[in-house]
């Protein structure tokens, strides 16, 4: 990291940020967040990157030990880029500025997200309250990506399916709170959809039926699960916007 420019303090907040405070550092964290990529799966993610910067930018966080580059083993046998450990530890770090950053009265929420921006998004926004008790397991296939949301003891665990057919794996499930899940139940529906028919169904009320009718959604197993689980997403009340000086 020679010719960066540093704070060089002894506060631990502006060391995180000679860390990963750098553009696109943390983007590159929240796309690694579920599981390894390839290069050109994390440029697909963050197509405001260019080719140089996310290769800098992966050079600086692999010496700061919070990724590294290894091979898959066959069949896949391609380099992917994944967290170490300790860069791991970032996930509830990223879901607790995204769900602060989603209270803001600026927050773009009919603007463009990755993949797992989306899945990230709904850890920031889960919210058990919502449905006390409810507990479910719900698959999500957009196409490529296959995620697994499982909902237990008032926690949502997000994890990408084994089954993605991008020939990645799967981190363990990423918990909304602290901690990983390892939950074995049986799903309880699979949602077959695509990305902004998803995002119409968790942030309007628009009718499940409706969806499935257009073709837009292939729902198989409890369609009362669905509806249940789909509100748990709530957008929160931003704070009061800044009045003019």
């Amino acid at each position: 990291m020679v010719g960066r420019r540093k704070y060089d303090q002894g506060c631990a907040v502006a060391h995180a940020l000679d860390l990963v405070g750098e553009r696109w550092a943390l983007l590159v964290v929240r796309e690694l967040v579920l599981g390894p990529k390839r290069f050109t799966d994390l440029a697909s993610g963050l197509p405001g990157a260019s080719p140089d910067v996310l290769t800098q930018r992966l050079k600086e966080l692999t010496a700061a030990g919070v990724t590294r580059r290894r091979r898959l083993p066959a069949p896949a046998a391609s380099w992917v880029y994944e967290l170490t450990g300790w860069g791991a530890e970032l996930a509830p770090v990223l879901v607790g500025l995204a769900r602060w950053s989603s209270r803001s009265p600026d927050m773009p929420y009919d603007a463009p997200l990755s993949t797992d921006s989306l899945m990230l998004s709904l850890m920031a926004l889960f919210d058990p309250s919502a449905d006390p008790g409810f507990e479910a397991v719900v698959d999500v296939d957009l196409g490529q990506q296959r995620f697994r949301l499982t909902v237990a003891d008032g926690r949502l665990a997000v994890s990408r399916d084994a089954r993605s057919r991008d020939g990645m794996e799967a981190r363990d499930g990423v918990e909304s709170r602290d901690g990983v899940a390892r939950d074995r139940r049986p799903v309880d529906a699979v949602l077959d959809t695509d990305q902004d028919t998803l995002l119409a169904l968790l942030r309007t009320d628009a009718p499940l039926a409706e969806a499935v009718d257009s073709g837009a959604l292939r729902l198989s197993g409890d369609p009362a699960v669905v509806e249940r689980f789909r509100h748990l997403f709530p957008l929160p009340e931003p704070v009061p916007a800044a009045e003019p000086a």
